[in-house]
């Protein structure tokens, strides 16, 4: 039976978040769900955490890959696996926010044709489960085309887009080494409208062991590809290519500096290209959905 969403989980050797990131799966309002996790390489803890998962629910199907692939690549067998019409994200150490995240999602896409993917907000926390910031992405189409070219404009493990125009733009980028999802959206808006609710809908754990730190030198040099191919579909070149440059920079400092301010570092930029931040605890937003205010 096909199922309304498909939900892509990608792991590699971190099976101490993975049970978290499937519980809040569960814990959705909305049932008629897939999940599909990838895993690539072979923890055996990974494996193990895997099968207790499959024996209590039919609808989580496991694939694991010995040989590993990056991230797009590993997306891209995820979406063709993929029996739903709707494609949600989310990364294993990860996890949602609030229970009527698919479901609201859902219900925006299914009245909005024209939009091919929405997403929202996050609550940023570290490894221990602590928050140290919230932040809102752009909520209108021509507010996050506007700002489309300076930082990535759907927070991933937040999004939900339609399987149908996924596979229309080609997917992820394999030939990146980073920031695949950057460049997905950016090819994504070019089919239809993208949105963003003014609500926080996921828990985005930054810390040293994620792939945004690991592959900093990779992120900075698929920046400036994805900067400059997109130049002439969004506005802001010279500032965006500028802040590419910068960060290309900052990534070939000595590992230790950048340890010491990539967490300052990446609040900042949050706070400078989110629509809105707040550094404590806040009410989370209750935005309606409706793009008509855009």
């Amino acid at each position: 039976m096909q199922p309304c969403v498909s939900v892509i989980m990608l792991t590699c050797n971190r099976p101490q978040f993975i049970g978290r990131a499937i519980r809040s799966v569960f814990e959705q309002q909305l049932s008629d769900w897939e999940l599909i996790v990838v895993q690539d390489g072979s923890h055996p803890q990974t494996a193990a955490v895997m099968r207790e998962w499959r024996q209590r629910d039919e609808r989580i199907r496991h694939f694991h890959r010995m040989q590993p692939g990056n991230i797009a690549e590993a997306t891209n067998f995820g979406l063709r696996q993929a029996r739903g019409r709707y494609i949600a994200i989310l990364d294993d150490d990860d996890y949602w926010a609030t229970p009527e995240k698919l479901d609201v999602q859902v219900r925006f896409l299914e009245e909005n044709t024209d939009y091919v993917a929405c997403g929202g907000g996050a609550i940023v926390v570290d490894p221990q489960g602590r928050e140290t910031m919230r932040y809102l992405k752009p909520e209108t189409d021509s507010a996050i085309r506007r700002r489309a070219l300076y930082a990535n404009p759907i927070v991933h493990s937040s999004a939900m887009y339609r399987l149908e125009a996924a596979l229309r733009c080609g997917g992820y980028d394999e030939s990146l080494a980073g920031f695949q999802d950057w460049d997905f959206w950016l090819r994504m808006a070019r089919l239809g409208k993208l949105y963003n609710f003014p609500r926080h809908l996921v828990y985005y754990q930054l810390w040293e062991g994620g792939g945004s730190f690991q592959a900093q030198r990779g992120n900075t040099r698929s920046a400036l590809r994805i900067v400059r191919r997109h130049r002439s579909s969004y506005p802001g070149y010279p500032i965006a290519l500028s802040m590419a440059l910068v960060y290309h920079g900052f990534a070939h400092l000595p590992a230790w500096m950048r340890r010491l301010a990539y967490q300052p570092l990446s609040r900042l930029k949050k706070a400078l290209f989110a629509q809105r931040v707040n550094g404590g605890r806040a009410t989370r937003g209750s935005g309606s959905g409706n793009p008509a205010s855009e």
